[in-house]
């Protein structure tokens, strides 16, 4: 019985936080995370404020709470692939990342979108960072100060690319293929500037 209970009171704590979640992104679709009320938050989607309390001291924890979620999601993703798969496969690595953010679209709208949370950005691009130019610097594809460069430019290139994939109204690249254009560029790019060296 004690066990059916628990299974309830999951399943209800679930629904409560992807209603709220919902609510809170569309919101963030209209407006900065400044302008948003918990209040708004709870009406919209139909949860009275003390439920909401019980698991979020703000709208600031709520959005830092999904943030979190979403990164470690990615972490444990990037986690799987070897220094030395990555190398090998950039592709395959770049094709699960975008699957992952395929299925949480609306998240990754909300939170790279204009409304976004611009450490949130820098944090995910930190995060694939560290994989790459460790990756990098094992395989002596681009060496010292230079690597650091090459990633900073890769990463700004790459999150516009992800920015105006997500924002497409036509019919979106798929993961496989918009994965396939980033290594295009970045690859291809890097190897030939490094020849020249």
């Amino acid at each position: 019985m004690r066990g059916g209970f628990t299974m309830a009171t999951d399943r209800r704590v679930r629904y409560t936080k992807l209603a709220l979640k919902e609510s809170l992104l569309k919101f963030l679709r209209e407006k900065p995370i400044s302008r948003i009320t918990v209040k708004e938050i709870c009406e919209d989607a139909d949860i009275n404020r003390a439920t909401y309390y019980a698991h979020y001291t703000d709208q600031y924890d709520q959005l830092k709470q999904l943030e979190n979620d979403f990164t470690e999601g990615i972490g444990a993703y990037l986690d799987s692939f070897s220094s030395e798969e990555v190398a090998l496969n950039p592709y395959g690595m770049l094709v699960s990342i975008f699957e992952y953010v395929d299925r949480d679209i609306e998240l990754c709208r909300a939170l790279l979108g204009r409304n976004g949370d611009m450490s949130f950005m820098e944090n995910f691009v930190e995060l694939v960072g560290e994989r790459v130019l460790e990756t990098w610097e094992s395989q002596k594809v681009v060496r010292g100060s230079d690597a650091e460069y090459a990633y900073i430019f890769v990463a700004n290139g790459s999150i516009g690319i992800i920015r105006r994939w997500l924002f497409e109204e036509k019919e979106r690249a798929t993961p496989q293929e918009i994965a396939g254009v980033i290594v295009r560029l970045v690859y291809n790019g890097i190897m030939n500037g490094s020849k020249g060296k």
